[in-house]
This record gives structure tokens, C-alpha cells and sequence, in this order.
């Protein structure tokens, strides 16, 4: 593809799409592993796997070879009739969570989260809890989704402006403060208590020691449920299958996505048992969820990433990675601290660069590296967990250089 071309392309964004996003000038084309090459041939390391979805990396083979298999099979058969995918998938879901007793397979984040929500309420119905005491806490810094309820959800007003009236039914206390949680849950109208065990678009910021103890103690005082949304922390992202196992706590409910399908669009909510019959006949249902092209692509994705290789693989890059921005930020001085679990962590930019991780990313982007921001001053990092050392330390050379002609030295 020629370089006008490109343009070509670029300009069809902006005349058809809409204007929701602001994009990057490139039109990227093909990947494999940590790398990926725009329509002009130029190379970067992606240290964003697509905001955490491509956990293997790109064009892994053992994902290509599921989606082709299964495509020359069946592609669709809605959830009127069973196919053998899903049913295999719901099946390892469930062994590997540790908890889960039941699936709900879905097409995405937001839908996950927004069957959570629903199952939630259900539940409480059936326990004969009126409407006025089914409210769910979420904390402040929270993404839970773009839905009117998932975007209610997340406690950020950047994400709520302008859709009002928004479903009542949530109350917001600031993350890892267990006495505002404490003090919300007293008046015994809270049902559930719904968190990220690593906040992700809130700045890349993780749950204190013992919080998730605590709020689960809680929770259980209370009769309330605990949901924990793992979509973006979750399959291996922050060294274990589950984030929450490194917590020691049981939920209710987890939501996943993502990584889950390497790529291919699929969420899926996870029902502990106190939970898992709530839903009946005709409560809730999905067109595409549980598509045997995702399922089949799922299963192998979960396999993968279930390994002990890549466990071992995201500690030892994630100690990589830290070493390299400490490395970095001893030259520059930009970064107030580096936070997060395995591979997923943030830097968070000093006062003078607040504001600024943008244009940070744009500079990333002319060396030859893509990463991603979470929030105006905190740049996230959220790499294939299969990275390989020379792909790592390829892009942090990138980044470095990124960052000098930044700070201007």
C-alpha cells in the first residue's frame, strides 16, 4: 500500500466513522507476536496487545489454526440449538475459576459486566429485597463499560456526561478506602459490591493488600455479593489466571473478556453458586454469545494463558519492564511512580508532565513503539504476555528515545 494510499484511508475515518475516537495517524496492517507493521511497511513494538485483548501477541498460530478449523465447520447457530464449542468452553471456564459453578458466554467487556448487573438484581429480587435495596457499589476510577448501566457503573463523570437520566440503583466511595465502604453499606441497602482487582482506565492503580479481604468480610456481613470485573486484569494480565486469586478471596460473580479470546470478541460472566440458578428460562439472553468461531478461539486462548509459561514469562518481563523505566526515569526524571501487577502497569508522570501522556504517545508512535495511556498523566503498559526479551527490550530502546526527545535532551 502506497503512502497516498494510507491517506486515502485515513480521510475515509474521518469522513465515515463517528468522531468518537481520535486515532493515531497510520493504518495498521499485519502482526506477529509483539510486533505489528502499518500500510506503509514501517515496523513498531506494540506494548498495548490492542488495551490487553491480544495476550498471545499477534497472529499467534495455535489461535489462527482454531479460527480456520472451526470456520470451515459452523460459524453461527444462535442459542436456540447447542454446538460443541461453547459447551466445551463453558465447561473449562468453570473448572479452571476455581468458584464458578455456572457460564454466561457473551461478545464483550461491557456486556459482561452489564449481565452481571442484571444477575445481581435478579438475585435480590428472589431473595425478596424491593427495588430500593438493590444498590451496587462501584468506586471512583472505575470502567466498567459503555452501556447506560456499565457507564452508571463506572464511576467517572467524563464517561456519564451528557446521558442523563442515568438507572439509579449505584453509590461510588473512592477505591481501596474501606471506611467509606463501610459507612455505605450501613444503611443495609447494598447488594453487591462491584471492583476491578486492577483499576485500569483509573490510572493503572491496583487494590491495597487486603482490601479485596476486606471487602468481601464486608460483603458477607451485609448479605451482599461480590463482582469482581476481571476484564482487563484477568487471563494471566497480572501473573495469575485470575487476579484475584494473589487476594486469597472467593467472589460471586467475575466478568472476563479480552485476553479471553486473544483477539476474537467474546466476554464471558462467570456464577458462583449462591448465584448461579438466579437466572431462569427467558431472563436474559444474546444473539452472537457463545459464536462457535469465539468459542473454539476461547478455548485455546484459555489453555495457553492457563500455562505456567506465561506466568513465569510475565514475572520475569514485568521485572524487565520496571527495570527499564526505573533506568529511563533516572536519566529524565518524568515519572513519579510505577504501579500495577505483572504486565499491566503504569507510569505515572510527575506534576510539570501532567496532562501530557498523549503526546507522550504520539512521540512513541514516531520511534517505532506503541503504548497507551490511562487517564492524562499515567502511560499504561499492557504487552503480549508471551513478549520475547528482544521484542521487550527493543521497545523500551524506543520508548527511551521516545522520552528524550520529549523532555528535549
Amino acid at each position: 500500500m502506497t503512502a497516498s494510499s494510507a491517506s486515502e484511508l485515513l480521510a475515509k475515518g474521518k469522513q465515515y466513522y463517528l468522531p468518537i475516537y481520535r486515532q493515531r495517524e497510520l493504518v495498521l496492517e499485519r502482526g506477529q507476536g509483539a510486533r505489528i507493521w502499518d500500510s506503509e511497511g514501517r515496523e513498531y513494538i506494540d506494548l498495548s496487545a490492542g488495551i490487553a485483548v491480544c495476550g498471545l501477541g499477534h497472529n499467534d498460530p495455535d489461535l489462527v489454526a482454531a479460527l480456520v478449523e472451526q470456520a470451515g465447520k459452523l460459524w453461527h447457530t444462535s442459542n436456540v440449538f447447542h454446538s460443541e464449542p461453547p459447551l466445551r468452553l463453558a465447561e473449562e471456564l468453570v473448572a479452571s475459576s476455581r468458584f464458578a459453578s455456572r457460564v454466561f458466554l457473551c461478545n464483550s467487556g461491557a456486556e459482561a459486566n452489564e449481565a452481571a448487573i442484571k444477575l445481581v438484581r435478579k438475585w435480590a429480587a428472589g431473595q425478596g429485597r424491593t427495588p430500593d435495596k438493590r444498590v451496587i457499589v462501584t468506586f471512583r476510577g472505575s470502567f466498567h463499560g459503555r452501556t447506560l448501566a456499565t457507564v452508571t457503573a463506572t464511576a467517572q463523570p467524563k464517561y456519564q456526561e451528557g446521558y442523563e437520566p442515568l438507572p439509579g440503583g449505584f453509590r461510588y466511595v473512592d477505591f481501596n478506602d474501606l471506611t467509606q465502604l463501610e459507612i455505605a453499606m450501613a444503611a443495609g441497602d447494598v447488594v453487591a459490591v462491584m471492583l476491578e482487582p486492577v483499576q485500569g482506565e483509573g490510572g493503572v492503580m491496583p487494590a491495597a493488600p487486603g482490601f479485596l479481604s476486606a471487602v468481601r468480610e464486608l460483603c458477607d456481613h451485609h448479605g451482599a455479593l461480590l463482582v469482581l470485573d476481571e476484564i482487563q486484569s484477568g487471563m494471566g494480565r497480572t501473573g495469575t489466571l485470575f487476579a484475584h486469586w494473589q487476594d486469597g478471596v472467593t467472589p460471586d460473580i467475575v466478568t472476563l473478556a479480552k485476553a479471553l479470546g486473544g483477539g476474537f470478541p467474546i466476554g464471558a460472566m462467570l456464577a458462583g453458586p449462591k448465584v448461579a440458578e438466579a437466572m431462569q428460562f427467558g431472563a436474559h439472553g444474546t444473539t452472537f454469545g457463545g459464536n462457535p468461531l469465539a468459542a473454539a478461539v476461547a478455548r485455546v486462548a484459555l489453555r495457553k494463558l492457563a500455562a505456567p509459561a506465561i506466568a513465569n514469562n510475565v514475572a520475569r518481563q514485568s521485572a524487565a519492564l520496571r527495570k527499564a523505566l526505573a533506568g529511563i526515569d533516572a536519566e529524565l526524571g518524568l515519572f513519579s511512580l510505577v504501579r500495577g501487577r505483572g504486565l499491566m502497569l503504569g507510569a505515572v508522570l510527575k506534576p510539570a508532565y501532567a496532562g501530557r501522556a498523549s503526546e507522550i504517545l504520539d512521540h512513541a508512535a514516531a520511534q517505532g513503539v506503541l503504548l497507551l495511556q490511562a487517564g492524562p498523566d499515567v502511560l499504561r503498559f499492557v504487552p503480549a504476555l508471551n513478549i520475547h526479551d528482544d521484542e521487550l527490550a527493543e521497545g523500551c530502546k524506543r520508548l527511551h528515545a521516545a522520552l528524550r526527545q520529549f523532555a528535549g535532551k
